[in-house]
């Protein structure tokens, strides 16, 4: 047991270490929950910085990065023994079920089966950020899904430039780091070894209460990290926030894109049109799911 307890201190001290030259460098380091480790003291004002030093610090420790907090959850704080995380058996039912699970089939937009009438068009036209593309309303007979009068709606748009370019001044902020919401005290949780899906075991979401929703969950990560190179940032319980290696294209992937990430976040309060302009030009994906 005492080597044990000094092989866990080494470790810390080996993150420590690797630590030295980087804004964590001195930050309060220790356990957390479910044999996580928790930097505490992270500076909010530099929550991309000190992410994106431990996340090149990766394949040095072995830990991936994600900053969580404690505004919320009195649990995490640094504690002077570990705590057990899970077997290398459950974690790896955990995954298995991940990567056989379908999660676009449970993540869904709640409007994904709506219908469009007549007096209702003008609505999903105006989009939330002041520009009213009701000009650019198809011939369609009616009702018709909302998503095939969105398409519609962007692929026009994607035809006017000037037009696209006020939509774009509009909502460019969404998918760049200034938007993102900054709690008061921020940690750094390092999640033990483990792959992309293995790493949603710990994280806090609220679109992801059960394990059977974390495992889907797990399954987004995955497929986001293999589409768009997309890495987690944060988890602050109903938000998850994400920072992208190849954005999607104009036109089909943006579009695929945008579905995808309304669907895990309900709460974004964007039209999808206005997403998948968003999404070609920033590196930084919001998500919002709250009750």
């Amino acid at each position: 047991m005492i080597g044990k307890a000094a092989g866990l201190r080494d470790d810390l001290n080996q993150i420590e270490a690797a630590f030295r030259g980087t804004p964590l460098a001195g930050l309060p380091i220790g356990h957390g929950p479910s044999g996580t480790i928790l930097v505490a003291d992270v500076d909010p004002d530099r929550l991309h910085e000190v992410w994106q030093a431990a996340e090149a610090l990766v394949p040095v420790i072995g830990r991936r990065p994600v900053l969580v907090t404690d505004d919320f959850d009195d649990a995490l704080t640094i504690r002077s023994e570990p705590e057990q995380g899970p077997s290398e058996s459950e974690l790896r039912t955990f995954v298995e079920a991940a990567a056989s699970s379908e999660p676009w089939l449970t993540y869904r937009h709640y409007s994904e089966d709506q219908q469009v009438d007549e007096d209702e068009i003008g609505f999903y036209a105006r989009g939330t950020t002041g520009v009213d593309l009701t000009d650019l309303v198809p011939d369609a007979v009616l009702p018709t899904p909302v998503s095939v009068l969105e398409r519609a709606l962007y692929d026009r748009l994607l035809a006017d430039a000037d037009l696209h370019a006020e939509v774009l001044g509009n909502v460019r902020l969404v998918t760049q780091a200034e938007y993102w919401y900054t709690p008061d005290s921020v940690l750094l949780m390092l999640l033990p070894p483990s792959d992309v899906r293995g790493s949603a075991y710990w994280v806090d979401f609220y679109g992801a209460l059960t394990q059977e929703d974390q495992q889907q969950l797990a399954e987004v990560l995955a497929q986001w990290r293999h589409r768009w190179d997309a890495r987690l940032v944060a988890s602050w319980g109903t938000m998850l926030q994400f920072h992208v290696g190849r954005r999607p294209t104009p036109g089909d992937e943006a579009w695929a894109a945008a579905g995808q990430l309304k669907a895990l976040a309900p709460n974004l309060e964007l039209s999808r049109w206005e997403v998948a302009v968003a999404l070609p030009a920033g590196d930084a994906w919001f998500v919002h799911n709250r009750p």
